[in-house]
């Protein structure tokens, strides 16, 4: 990812390149999975895993998810190996893919999706399930599955509540492609980037969370997926209780410390 990038870590397979620097940044590489980094049951388990191994080392500070080269994040779920499927086999295969989004969606740190290019279908889905996307100024997204006879589920159902009814039903009903800026103007995407500068760009906000106290954003994480299901009274009562823990950390001290000598 930067001057900063460690030797791959043992997370690493065959379709799942992972590197973590000494911040604390892993970067996970989706890799020989074509040129659109397709995502076909291989791939969505070797993905799985990698993700499950990172998810469970406290030294991860933030997760950067990219596809192989430059033409694509995700050009969407394999449609050779979907054409075969029956319901039984649809609905493994599927679900399979909901659990790398759940996996992503759910990881105890922050994950940021790098996003040049083609973003479709399923890679749509799993880009969604990142807590921040980071597209460049050529990015191509759409959810084009009505197209080939199949409706857009699993984490498609986050797009109403990130860009409201009307949006998602256009893009999903349609199938047609939405542009770096109209993504962006919709809150599809956190920002829009040149190309040429994508790298810089995602590496300076993963350096911020390397920079936080990885408790507080663990917690932060942790709070706002509470919050888009429960209901407010519950998510306000339950985050005095989170403010309380966070001085059992020695996060704020420390880091109150800083700025308060900073100051004199």
């Amino acid at each position: 990812m930067s001057e900063h990038a460690s030797p791959a870590s043992p997370a690493s397979n065959r379709h799942a390149g992972v590197e973590i620097d000494e911040r604390g940044v892993a970067t996970l590489t989706i890799r020989e999975a074509g040129s659109l980094n397709i995502l076909g049951t291989p791939v969505i388990a070797d993905l799985t895993r990698a993700i499950g191994a990172l998810a469970a080392s406290d030294a991860v500070r933030v997760l950067v998810v990219r596809g192989a080269g430059e033409k694509g994040f995700i050009g969407g779920a394999d449609i050779k190996e979907m054409a075969a499927l029956t319901r039984a086999s649809a609905e493994a295969f599927i679900s399979g893919l909901r659990g790398l989004c759940d996996a992503l969606r759910h990881f105890p740190a922050p994950v940021i999706a790098r996003m040049p290019g083609w973003c479709l279908g399923g890679g749509l889905e799993l880009a969604l399930a990142c807590d921040l996307r980071i597209a460049a100024d050529n990015a191509q997204l759409g959810m084009p599955e009505v197209k080939v006879g199949i409706p857009s589920v699993i984490h498609a159902a986050l797009m109403p509540r990130l860009v409201g009814n009307a949006r998602a039903a256009w893009m999903l009903l349609t199938g047609e492609l939405c542009g770096a800026e109209e993504a962006l103007s919709w809150g599809l995407v956190n920002r829009v980037v040149p190309l040429a500068g994508l790298d810089a760009e995602v590496e300076r906000v993963a350096a911020l969370f390397a920079g936080f106290g990885p408790q507080v954003v663990r917690q932060q994480k942790r709070l706002l997926r509470e919050w888009e299901e429960a209901p407010l009274d519950v998510s306000i009562d339950n985050s005095v209780a989170e403010f309380g823990r966070a001085f059992d950390t020695g996060e704020p001290q420390h880091h109150m410390a800083t700025f308060l000598n900073r100051k004199r």
